[in-house]
């Protein structure tokens, strides 16, 4: 029997909470969700903190890059949508998690030309060390070769690699696969569009698990969870918890 799609709540849930916020993973923390996904960059003194974007500019109150602000000045940054809030460091949002079932999913971010931070996988590391996680954590990216670093550290539930729709034309499905395996990646996620019966079947037939992002509305949850692929990463995970277990 296929086991149930696991749920993650992307960016902590940015439908009904600001994105990559404090109060979105303290949410998601209570909630019936396998895991909680956020994204990290480094500081200019090279501590790892929650952003989605290489900027400020879109959800918080300042402007520019992450990791041209030292910790200390990342901590006077506030969260648009929340009363005043910093965005959280990855040791917060770590112990946010740490008393509860919901595990981390921890997407890490490149810079601003596509490049990946130098040491950022390696930090990562020491901070699901330092709160005893790793072993349940997933680090997940959209570059192969610091997931490859992740795989090869050792010691994760899992690593996936993510796939821009650029990247699966280009490649396409047969490429994709033997990319996985030249880097021994288990998992591959991509968004909800690319996905069909037809290719879960051709990953499934190559040993690789699948799971999704861009699935946040009834429709589109109903037809993955249908496909059952392995985690589905989802703006609205409370609406996702429902429908999953509707059966």
């Amino acid at each position: 029997m296929q086991p149930k799609t696991l749920i993650a709540s992307h960016r902590g849930g940015l439908f009904p909470w600001p994105e990559n916020s404090a109060t979105a993973f303290r949410r998601s923390a209570a909630l019936d969700l396998d895991q909680a996904e956020c994204d990290v960059h480094p500081t200019a003194d090279g501590v790892p903190v929650i952003m989605h974007d290489a900027t400020l500019d879109r959800t918080t109150d300042q402007r520019g890059t992450v990791a041209a602000l030292t910790a200390a000045e990342f901590r006077q940054v506030r969260v648009r949508g929340t009363a005043g809030e910093a965005p959280p460091t990855l040791a917060e949002y770590l112990a946010i998690l740490q008393a509860s079932p919901v595990a981390p999913r921890i997407e890490v971010k490149a810079d601003m030309a596509r490049r990946p931070y130098p040491g950022l996988v390696e930090r990562t590391l020491a901070a699901l060390d330092a709160t005893g996680q790793r072993r349940r954590a997933w680090l997940i990216g959209f570059q192969a070769d610091p997931m490859a670093e992740a795989l090869q550290a050792g010691g994760l539930a899992g690593v996936a690699w993510l796939l821009e729709g650029s990247t699966l034309r280009d490649l396409g499905l047969a490429g994709t696969i033997a990319v996985a395996r030249a880097h021994g990646i288990p998992e591959v996620g991509m968004h909800e569009q690319a996905i069909d019966a037809e290719l879960v079947a051709a990953l499934r037939q190559a040993g690789l698990g699948i799971g999704a992002w861009g699935a946040n509305h009834a429709p589109s949850i109903r037809r993955l969870l249908g496909l059952g692929i392995d985690i589905l990463t989802t703006d609205d995970p409370e609406l996702a918890i429902r429908l999953r277990a509707q059966g």
